[in-house]
């Protein structure tokens, strides 16, 4: 339990580490901020497959491949339906997606809900017992999650926000990681049975946060290309970051 409430306060404190690189850099270019982005994704494709998928395949046994495409999809449906529920959630709490600042909060917003599942990836992770794939798991979120604290810093100055307000908003949602963290243990620790699924379900809700909100993001512009390379770096970087961890 104790390796699980550090690698919590790590997560934790790679989100404020962005947010404050946020304030440094508010002007940050739209290149500069899809290679980011990009680089981002490709870190989180491998820790998803390499640290989440592949596991579920292993501990399942037999049916190790049908338990994580299941899983892949039933954590792809969550977060889809997530989206869908999002006017919903933001009108009952008085959030207008026509106001420029409403905007800007259902970005944060989302960000944070897709935060949950991300931390119950890191606290699932600790049920294979494998300090490698912990580790690729974790450290790839709290990699990514830097960059992503960082993004949401600018719009929400720019919409009008306090600093005070901005930093605030930004460490809630850091906070819901921790939470899917702790939540993510229990469930492994209490249902070892449900392992496999777990793994694989996280996995998938991290594939559909790259595939669908990420990767489409950094292809916007004319710098599609440019971000490419640097997913394929990030997801490179974090396979290298796997075989040391593996060699130690």
């Amino acid at each position: 339990m104790e390796w699980v409430l550090i690698t919590a306060g790590i997560i934790a404190l790679s989100t404020v580490i962005g947010t404050f690189i946020g304030f440094c850099f508010k002007n940050i270019s739209k290149k500069a901020n899809n290679c980011v982005i990009g680089f981002s994704a490709g870190v989180m494709l491998c820790a998803a497959v390499g640290g989440l998928i592949e596991p579920a395949i292993e501990y399942g046994g037999n049916f190790g491949v049908l338990i994580a495409v299941l899983g892949i999809f039933c954590g792809a449906l969550f977060l889809w339906l997530v989206d869908k529920l999002m006017p919903k959630i933001n009108s009952v709490i008085g959030v207008k997606e026509e106001n420029g600042q409403g905007r800007v909060m259902l970005l944060v917003a989302a960000i944070a809900i897709h935060h949950l599942p991300e931390g119950i990836a890191a606290g699932v992770s600790f049920g294979t017992g494998n300090m490698r794939e912990i580790a690729m798991v974790c450290g790839g979120i709290a990699i990514q999650n830097m960059p992503e604290a960082a993004v949401i810093i600018a719009p929400m100055l720019n919409s009008g926000v306090s600093r005070k307000k901005a930093v605030f908003i930004a460490l809630i949602s850091g906070g819901m990681e921790v939470i899917g963290t702790l939540l993510g243990f229990f469930f492994v620790t209490v249902a070892n049975a449900i392992m496999p699924f777990a793994l694989a379900f996280a996995g998938g809700s991290m594939m559909y946060i790259i595939i669908d909100e990420m990767i489409p993001q950094t292809h916007g512009e004319k710098f599609g290309a440019t971000a490419s390379f640097f997913t394929l770096f990030g997801f490179s970087l974090m396979l290298i970051f796997d075989t040391v961890i593996g060699m130690i």
